[in-house]
């Protein structure tokens, strides 16, 4: 009988320790391979994104840079007061004292004999100020203007300023003519008016 007990206790020890090791392997295994299957499945999703970021650089059309076209006629040049500034036709939206130095309207082209170009800019400060230092200008200092390609030099005959009334009143030379003008930077309401005389051209 006790052979017996004994005997039967065996296979129940040995059946019980092959089942606890089923169910270890099974408890392991299993997680791994769903782990496997996940980290799989990100590596796709991964390269899925990569993949698309790549297509929608290479599609994005390139953006061409066009600059827009110089209308400049010429400049102005003053070499005592570091004064460099491109000049524009009078009808050029560019030709405004918002802008630039401006040519006024009742200029005409200092190619043709007894000329008179007028040109106007804010003084005072900031980026529009271009003429600000022209207070510093004497009798005698030379201005020079590029006009179409040609270049004519001016010299400096007479300088004063005179209250605004919204006209410049010049006297007419016998010789063409360039007038500066600007905000008197000494006085309210007043302006200063550069006079100056041809005196050489140069093509």
């Amino acid at each position: 009988m006790l052979k017996k007990l004994l005997s039967t206790t065996i296979i129940l020890l040995i059946y019980t320790m092959i089942c606890h090791k089923i169910y270890l392997e099974f408890k392991i295994e299993k997680p791994k391979e769903e782990l496997k299957q996940v980290l799989n499945k990100s590596n796709t999703i991964q390269e899925t994104q990569t993949l698309s970021i790549k297509t929608t650089i290479e599609e994005t059309p390139k953006i061409k840079y066009t600059p827009l076209p110089d209308t400049s006629i010429g400049t102005l040049k003053i070499n005592k007061i570091n004064l460099f500034n491109k000049i524009y036709p009078i009808n050029d939206p560019l030709n405004n004292i918002e802008k630039n130095v401006t040519i006024l309207n009742y200029s005409n082209e200092p190619s043709n004999d007894n000329s008179i170009i007028f040109i106007a800019a804010h003084s005072g400060t900031g980026k529009l100020a271009f003429f600000k230092n022209l207070n510093k200008l004497e009798i005698n200092d030379i201005i020079e203007l590029t006009y179409k390609n040609k270049l004519y030099t001016y010299q400096i005959k007479d300088i004063w300023e005179t209250k605004k009334t919204g006209n410049i009143s010049v006297e007419k030379e016998n010789s063409n003519q360039l007038v500066l003008t600007t905000c008197s930077p000494t006085k309210d309401n007043y302006q200063l008016i550069i006079n100056s005389i041809l005196i050489k051209k140069e093509s």
